[in-house]
């Protein structure tokens, strides 16, 4: 039996639909490498393991074959695909892939994918918005300096700022990306927040909301480029700090030492 047998009928709770929900803990295991050496299960097993109907399993199969994850064929059956080939742009997969460890390097190629998208987010936000538009990002802003005093949440406010401009842009691709960056951005500021041990900086948001504001573009393109290349040196140095913590110690020789 696959090791899904002992994550399986537990598992499928919560208010997700059984599809979501079985897609969900199919496509974390899949992440976590748990069928690299077994292979993946039939869909008996799998409606067997997690309690489901083969419809519902059969949806999640699907699901997960259109994110670039699984494959069906006639003979071979149902195949994990490697990992260069899933959907990376996905918001399940990104999840996944954020959730399974803890991983500087992927942090810091979503973060570089921020870099290319949400300053210029920013700039279109400063030609474009609208009164209604520049209200919702200052709510998220609002939103962190209310959680500054603990009378809001850090992620989520911080979270409502950068996709209130997204929302802003009125370009639909970028407002396509709302839960791309929506999802990441929880686990990146999660992650970030961690390494510095303190939140977002009000000021350095409060730049970017005051430059969209008054319509200065190149200014707001600027100020989002800095908070985000903040974070990137942030996960430089916590990558070197890491290294040199992971280096083995050079022994002293007691006799030299008690020569000099």
């Amino acid at each position: 039996m696959p090791p899904i047998e002992s994550a399986g009928r537990s598992q499928l709770t919560g208010r997700m639909t059984l599809t979501e929900q079985l897609l969900d803990a199919l496509g974390r295991e899949i992440v976590l490498g748990r069928f690299a050496e077994s292979g993946f299960p039939t869909e008996a097993e799998i409606s067997e393991a997690y309690s489901t109907s083969r419809s519902v399993t059969r949806e999640a199969i699907k699901m997960l074959t259109s994110k670039g994850m699984l494959s069906a064929r006639p003979r071979s059956g149902i195949v994990v695909q490697p990992e260069r080939s899933w959907s990376l742009l996905d918001a399940d997969v990104l999840r996944w892939m954020l959730e399974r460890k803890f991983s500087y390097k992927l942090l810091q190629s979503f973060t570089e994918m921020r870099l290319g998208i949400e300053p210029t987010a920013a700039a279109l936000a400063a030609r474009r918005a609208d009164v209604k538009a520049i209200d919702g990002i200052e709510r998220g802003l609002q939103r962190m300096i209310a959680a500054e005093r603990g009378e809001d949440d850090h992620l989520t406010s911080d979270v409502a700022f950068h996709v209130a401009i997204l929302d802003a842009t009125g370009n639909p691709f970028y407002v396509q990306l709302h839960e791309l960056v929506n999802t990441a951005l929880r686990i990146s500021i999660q992650l970030t927040n961690r390494i510095k041990g303190h939140t977002a900086s009000i000021p350095a948001h409060r730049r970017v909301f005051d430059a969209i504001k008054a319509g200065d573009a190149a200014a707001a393109h600027a100020a989002m480029s800095s908070i985000i290349n903040d974070v990137l040196v942030l996960i430089a140095d916590a990558q070197a700090r890491e290294a040199d913590q992971g280096k083995p110690r050079k022994r002293v020789d007691k006799a030299s030492v008690r020569s000099k």
